[in-house]
């Protein structure tokens, strides 16, 4: 039960954030894209000639997301994200993204890796 709660808050968070980069000016690419054996990509969009990759952290109460993202979440992000631009034969600049969703509150924080 617990399981199927958290992922119902991951579908909502997710869908706030796919509005959110919407409005912000980001083409949706693709959405919970997993590569084989690496893990999953949240939210791929596009805008400017930019691919960006978005992991989306969020938190209810007073738990900050952006502590959820660690090292090896990223490195999971970083190689997915390289997967996927083989795996479509893309050659394009590229950025990892976190966006953190508070409440009601939503914080993108662009090119997290650098």
């Amino acid at each position: 039960m617990r399981r199927k709660l958290l992922r119902t808050f991951g579908n909502e968070g997710e869908e706030l954030a796919t509005r959110f980069l919407e409005e912000a000016g980001f083409a949706i690419v693709e959405r919970n894209y997993y590569a084989r054996k690496l893990g999953e990509i949240d939210i791929i969009a596009r805008k400017d000639g930019v691919l960006h990759f978005v992991e989306v952290k969020s938190a209810r109460r007073d738990f900050d997301p952006v502590y959820n993202l660690t090292p090896a979440k990223l490195r999971r992000v970083i190689n997915s994200a390289h997967y996927y631009l083989k795996e479509k034969g893309l050659d394009l600049p590229f950025c990892i993204d976190a966006l953190l969703i508070r409440g009601e509150e939503v914080e993108l924080i662009e090119n997290i890796t650098l």
